[in-house]
């Protein structure tokens, strides 16, 4: 197998998220591959000190629970710059709280930004992919695609949702020439997961249920990015890839 299956130059991704955590990481990596990259998020501030760190970058800010916001900012920049050949969805959110008191603005925060945001920017990007007959979809799932854990039901009920819209657009655009897959992270250490990497006791008991026995660094997610971004997936479809230090694969 030649290594230049896994080559990105001369394709275009856009992170959305990717400000900071794992799109950032992600997007370094796919930059490193070859690919143009276009950071996405809300703060326009922030994306421009991101874009600092990926060599090549552009930016393009919209708000990615927005549907029509969504809509108008991927096909302008489609009209005025070329294809986005390839879409990473890492867009989330974490609120913690035991369920029966869960807010439900919260509830509803959490939908939107974890899932209706994959089905948002999935859509309007897929609509170019599909005329062009190429293209691939990463959405960024969880362990908790597949695991519970207690206070976060309602993040996880989001994050199977992942799991299973991925599923469906593979489903329904396979034909079309896309690849759709999913990356599940187990525990990294990022911004999101802040309060938990401060927590020794979290940590010691993440350390022991984990085989790898450790955190995970956003690092180690850009193998499975560039993997699934590139001719080497070509046909793998509908998969969750979970990156995980094998604590989905232990009891």
């Amino acid at each position: 197998m030649s290594i230049q299956l896994f080559n990105l130059e001369g394709r275009r991704a856009l992170v959305t998220g990717s400000s900071q955590g794992i799109g950032l990481a992600l997007a370094q990596g796919l930059a490193a591959a070859g690919a143009q990259v276009v950071l996405n998020g809300r703060d326009v501030d922030k994306l421009a000190a991101a874009a600092a760190q990926v060599p090549g970058a552009s930016t393009l800010a919209f708000d990615v629970t927005d549907h029509d916001a969504v809509r108008t900012a991927v096909d302008r920049f489609e009209a005025d710059n070329g294809a986005i050949d390839i879409l990473i969805n890492n867009a989330g959110m974490q609120h913690r709280g035991p369920l029966e008191d869960f807010p439900a603005a919260a509830f509803e925060k959490l939908l939107q930004t974890n899932i209706a945001s994959v089905f948002h920017v999935g859509q309007a990007c897929a609509r170019h992919m599909i005329g062009r007959g190429r293209g691939k979809i990463i959405n960024i799932a969880s362990v908790q695609t597949a695991l519970a854990r207690p206070s976060i039901a309602p993040y996880t009920a989001t994050k199977g949702a992942v799991g299973n819209l991925t599923k469906g657009m593979a489903t329904d655009w396979a034909r079309h020439g896309l690849q759709c897959n999913a990356i599940a992270p187990g525990y990294f250490d990022t911004p999101l997961n802040a309060a938990l990497v401060a927590d020794p006791q979290f940590s010691a008991w993440l350390e022991k249920r984990t085989p790898a026995g450790r955190w995970g660094n956003v690092d180690e997610l850009v193998g499975a990015a560039i993997f699934l971004a590139s001719d080497a997936s070509s046909f793998v479809n509908g998969h969750i890839l979970y990156v995980d230090g094998g604590i989905t694969a232990s009891l």
